[in-house]
């Protein structure tokens, strides 16, 4: 349990950190606090903190940077959401007063004006990208090379999809894939489809169509397809801004991720709160180990829940990301549900 004094020195130095990026020492504190505490007393306290892992030395100067522990707390029981600027909001309300002809121009456009607004790299998803479910699902043998997909889910579309499949598989392990994915997909919703994906399904598939396993990868992208058209990307290059350090190979590899509506969906179908942040490697995933993605979900009466989120350095100032998160999605699902009713 921290003291009163120590949550303020946390706080401050996380305010500070996030806003100059420099390290924090204790004569900082003492200038721009008013803890009515001496040099050394909150050096002992600074201390403190690194002994329980809140914050750390660097190797360039006597300051003090937030751990990945310290923010994690720091969002957790610290953070009050920053008011956001006029002029933001006069930024937001144009751009949603501007008119559109079609929804994935205004998914389009509120990608890029998020990434605008927080200088990060955006994802908008648009409504039932969330909480549509699939209903129906069959694998149809056109010839002894094609195979036809159809895929229904509870909005009402039906998707169809001719693929090559190779010359081994046999038409007894279609129909067996058929069955798994009926017994164990249908009903979910399409986040939890590209769960079980990535998981459950491949090792079914290889235990009772084994034949069949290679046409999953197949699979996979039809249903990243039938999902393209809802989630929208903007700002990939801001990640030039505080990747400095990463070598070609690994930030090659980030941006060919991004390049993915598959793997994006998955990371995202694990959103699951009204807001949500994931630190460094609670991302599961190394290429995000010094990056935190923030999230937040908004609700279009009678269409769905959608998501939006950036993604940005663990340093990045969280209490002005939730703010414009919070200003923004308001903002979103207003302008969406006018959209719905013209």
């Amino acid at each position: 349990m921290l003291t009163k004094r120590q949550l303020a020195i946390l706080e401050t130095i996380i305010r500070i950190y996030t806003t100059t990026s420099m390290p924090v020492g204790s004569k900082r504190l003492v200038d721009e606090t008013n803890i009515d505490a001496s040099s050394a007393t909150i050096r002992n306290e600074m201390s403190y903190l690194e002994k329980m892992g809140f914050i750390e030395k660097t190797h360039s100067s006597s300051g003090r940077v937030p751990s990945l522990k310290g923010y994690r707390f720091y969002v957790d029981h610290l953070i009050r959401p920053k008011k956001v600027e006029q002029d933001q909001i006069v930024m937001i309300n144009n751009t949603f007063d501007s008119h559109v002809r079609q929804m994935d121009d205004l998914f389009h456009q509120s990608a890029q004006l998020l990434s605008q607004l927080t200088s990060y790299t955006a994802f908008v998803l648009g409504p039932q990208g969330k909480t549509s479910k699939l209903i129906g699902f069959r694998l149809v043998l056109l010839n002894h090379q094609q195979v036809m997909a159809i895929i229904q889910t509870d909005t009402g579309a039906i998707e169809n999809t001719v693929f090559q499949i190779p010359e081994h598989v046999n038409e007894s392990d279609i129909e067996k894939v058929t069955n798994i994915f009926n017994q164990h997909l249908v009903g979910k919703s399409l986040y939890e489809v590209y769960q079980k994906l990535q998981n459950d399904i491949p090792l079914l598939v290889n235990k009772y169509a084994a034949t069949a396993s290679d046409m999953l990868m197949t699979i996979q992208t039809v249903f990243g397809e039938s999902q393209e058209e809802r989630l929208h990307v903007s700002g990939k290059m801001n990640l030039l801004d505080f990747t400095e350090n990463m070598d070609r190979k690994k930030l090659k590899s980030l941006y060919e991720l991004l390049d993915n509506d598959l793997d994006l969906n998955t990371i995202l179908s694990r959103v699951t709160e009204d807001f949500e942040v994931k630190i460094g490697s609670e991302l599961n995933h190394e290429l995000f180990d010094e990056f935190s993605l923030v999230t937040a979900t908004y609700k279009v009466d009678g269409h769905g829940d959608g998501i939006i989120a950036v993604l940005g350095p663990t340093s990045m100032p969280y209490d002005q990301t939730f703010g414009v998160l919070e200003a923004f999605r308001k903002q979103l699902s207003a302008n969406l549900l006018r959209f719905y009713l013209e």
